[in-house]
């Protein structure tokens, strides 16, 4: 089984409004993510979101608390590893301990103070995605029918991201958005979790000139499992992610494929693909049409080899 890399999950939210969960020894039915099934998928990094849902959205609080579930319930686990350097993810791979990334999924919250922004460096969030489907102060999102770009405060956010090595995500931004924060950021941007929407035509996919830009940026694409961004079918099976990421791969993209797979954020699946413990399948899927390093580089080695050059040296 090769290593993997997740670059986009939600088990954190569900801890936020659940207290009764356990991120290990978790109730069947109950999380996508969770630390059994990390272990059997060979997981050696997973990105956790923090999103908080609209109904408590704009406030900083139930950020905190994200950040407190994480450590209260994921990083108590024996075998994970905070990443927040270089160094760490290194160390973390040495030590053959799962890595736990923390990310900001919509910057409601930080109500557009940069100061705000500084003490989440400090908390320990190393990537942010400004705005979930619709606008906030920030900027538009992907839904957001208006389709508007970046604020002024977008803009200094985005300045504040690159002088603290925070990668900026852009899953979830309007069109507009996504090339204003290409072209005023001076580091290579990701998009966790997205697709292409020459495959599936969804707005929460890019088209072939948002890939083309991530592609020629050094950027990431992190091809999500959920299934409406993957196809339009009623019943959607692995085959259908592979034709994501040979379009990518067709356009010059195999060093920006990684997975973000969007767990605990979906109620409905690809056949197949149901939880981390499953991602065994992708690769055996992989590995019927590419070689075993383009297979190693989507899983794992693109990821690693962007956060090695752009998360904090130490």
């Amino acid at each position: 089984m090769m290593k993997i890399v997740d670059f986009h999950c939600d088990v954190l939210c569900k801890l936020l409004l659940d207290k009764q969960l356990t991120f290990q020894g978790s109730k069947p039915g109950k999380l996508d993510v969770t630390y059994e099934r990390l272990k059997a998928a060979g997981t050696i990094l997973q990105v956790f979101a923090i999103y908080v849902p609209q109904s408590m959205n704009g406030r900083l609080e139930p950020i905190l608390e994200s950040i407190d579930r994480f450590h209260q319930m994921v990083m108590s686990c024996e075998n994970m590893k905070w990443v927040r350097t270089a160094v760490e993810l290194d160390s973390c791979i040495e030590q053959g301990k799962i890595g736990a990334l923390l990310s900001l999924e919509g910057v409601d919250g930080l109500q557009g103070e940069m100061s705000m922004l500084r003490i989440m460096h400090q908390l320990g969030i190393r990537a942010a995605g400004m705005t979930w489907n619709h606008a906030n102060w920030a900027a538009d999102g992907a839904m957001e029918p208006r389709g508007g770009g970046l604020t002024t405060k977008g803009r200094l956010f985005v300045e504040e991201c690159n002088k603290l090595d925070i990668l900026l995500d852009v899953s979830h931004l309007s069109e507009r958005a996504f090339w204003e924060v290409a072209e005023h950021s001076n580091k290579a941007v990701i998009a966790s979790h997205s697709n292409a929407r020459a495959i599936c035509d969804h707005p929460r996919n890019l088209t072939n000139a948002q890939i083309e830009k991530l592609i020629e940026n050094q950027g990431l694409i992190g091809v999500t499992y959920v299934p409406w961004f993957v196809s339009s079918a009623e019943v959607v099976v692995i085959d259908d992610l592979l034709r994501h990421i040979e379009h990518i791969c067709e356009m010059g993209g195999q060093s920006s494929l990684m997975l973000g797979s969007d767990f605990d954020g979906i109620d409905s699946y690809i056949n197949g693909l149901t939880h981390p413990g499953e991602v065994n399948l992708l690769q055996e899927a992989l590995l019927q049409r590419y070689s075993e390093q383009q297979t190693e580089q989507f899983l794992s080695g693109n990821a690693l080899r962007f956060l090695r050059n752009n998360l904090p040296s130490a």
